[in-house]
């Protein structure tokens, strides 16, 4: 396998440098600020990540001061209480994108956060405890005890609220197809998914970078060279 200092050289050549490099890193990940994040903020994230996919993200975007005000600004408590007719109103409600399955899974969703809460303290504390060298065992748990939050919208999700992780981007995967590794240009099997949380772990002793950091380097070291907003 290609060493992570190559792909890092690599990166920082198509990038203009290492300081160049360093000004597109996301903000280093703190475990601290994740655990104190509220349940409601994250099944907001929840909502947004399951709602952009196969969506227009600029649509949904712009339109979500009113999925706030429609799910009650997230609170897992009031949203689980709510009867029947407040789900089915939601389907006419021109606040958000009536998606039927969609809108369904903000309710399993706020049922899933409530359990990890209560067995853990918070979600936020929960997540700041699992280890970054397991992401495919969270992302399992997310399939399984979530709705739709599997695959990508998992992965999405972990990133936007802090959780140090990777992303199996089309960049990303080509990376690591790149340094050796035997993937599928598509990384959906759990098989594959292994591969890649063994070399990140891998790459992660290696380097002592978050993996966040690593996998945003990855991305930039192959495909094509787009000029990058820090």
């Amino acid at each position: 396998m290609t060493t992570f200092k190559s792909i890092r050289a690599r990166a920082e050549k198509r990038k203009g440098g290492p300081k160049a490099l360093d000004k597109l890193m996301p903000e280093k990940p703190d475990l601290k600020r994740l655990a104190r994040l509220g349940d409601d903020r994250i099944l907001a994230e929840m909502t947004k990540r399951v709602f952009c996919a196969g969506f227009a993200w600029s649509v949904i975007e712009n339109k979500w001061e009113g999925f706030e005000e429609a799910f009650l600004h997230f609170e897992p408590a009031k949203l689980s209480f709510q009867p029947e007719d407040y789900w089915e109103d939601l389907l006419r409600d021109a606040r958000i994108v009536r998606n039927g399955a969609k809108i369904m899974s903000v309710r399993e969703n706020a049922a899933f956060v409530q359990a990890i809460a209560k067995e853990h303290g918070s979600f936020g504390r929960f997540l700041a405890k699992w280890p970054s060298s397991d992401e495919v065992g969270l992302l399992d748990l997310l399939t399984k005890r979530g709705s739709r939050l599997g695959g990508n919208t998992g992965q999405m999700l972990l990133r936007f609220i802090g959780w140090d992780g990777f992303v199996t981007s089309k960049d990303v995967v080509a990376c690591l197809r790149d340094a050796g590794l035997d993937i599928a240009e598509e990384v959906k099997s759990k098989g594959d998914l292994a591969k890649v949380q063994a070399q990140f772990n891998a790459w992660a002793k290696e380097s002592g970078l978050p993996y966040a950091h690593i996998s945003r380097i990855c991305a930039l070291s192959v495909g094509e060279n787009r000029s990058e907003k820090p």
